[in-house]
């Protein structure tokens, strides 16, 4: 199994006998939470929702599924959320049957989704590939599989010549894990991580080199650098994570 990747997502299609349309941390709300701090945005939903519409119809696929984040604000659910959610909701499923691997923004988001929608926060396998949103500790069944999850919205910033960091791109991540660390019993069968990019256009994230100090989630600790990988939204191959951390040493200082 190959995914497809969509740039302009960034999203992923995974096909087997199903096909399923992936994309993680779409943070609806979020910029409300913005204008409590100071900083004033006009919401992007619509816009979000345009990009969300044209990977639905470029792929046409039988799942949308969401590795989680789908709302912005903890614990509360804001105007804003209370307002746009349903329409984004009602919007997509007029197209496709979606699904939501909760994340640790997705409080109250019951309210809005069907019983069936939700799946279990430490995630699950569909179709011979496992889903979460990656904030918890997976679930056994997870174990031997490839699992997809978002959560680190993971980053690859680009330098200058002298150091200078310009900009972060969004990126994947594909590693093994260490088993032991995510409390699973090695089957033989190496389980592997793939790190999904935010959708949510201005989440930022955290550089990809420092995800596996980062702390962030369990599943951060349990990469193995060695066999870890850098792919660009359209899939493009970038380098090891080995060779990117060792770049990230050896650049200038100041």
């Amino acid at each position: 199994m190959k995914p497809g990747f969509l740039p302009e997502g960034p999203a992923l299609l995974i096909k087997r006998t199903r096909s399923i349309l992936v994309i993680a941390d779409i943070h609806l709300g979020v910029e409300s939470a913005l204008d409590r701090r100071g900083w004033h945005f006009k919401s992007s939903t619509d816009e979000r929702l345009s990009r969300i519409v044209t990977c639905i119809e470029e792929t046409d696929p039988e799942i949308l599924l969401i590795l989680g984040d789908l709302k912005h604000s903890v614990p509360q659910v804001t105007w804003q959320e209370h307002t746009e959610i349903p329409k984004v909701l009602d919007a997509i499923r007029k197209r496709v049957d979606i699904r939501l691997l909760p994340g640790n923004h997705d409080v109250g988001i019951e309210r809005y989704m069907e019983d069936e929608e939700i799946l279990p926060k430490n995630g699950t396998v569909i179709d011979g590939t496992g889903y979460l949103h990656g904030h918890t500790y997976p679930s056994p069944e997870l174990n031997g599989h490839l699992i997809l999850a978002g959560h680190h919205h993971p980053v690859l910033h680009l330098y200058d010549e002298v150091g200078c960091s310009l900009r972060g791109n969004p990126a994947y991540l594909l590693s093994e894990v260490d088993e032991g660390i995510l409390r699973m019993e090695p089957t033989g069968t190496p389980t592997r991580l793939l790190l999904v990019p935010a959708f949510y256009e201005y989440a930022g994230g955290i550089d990809i080199r420092t995800i596996p100090e980062s702390g962030i989630s369990p599943l951060s600790k349990s990469i193995r650098i060695e066999t870890a990988e850098v792919f660009l939204p359209d899939g493009t191959y970038i380098d090891t994570l080995g060779s990117l951390r060792s770049d990230l040493n050896n650049r200038p200082s100041g």
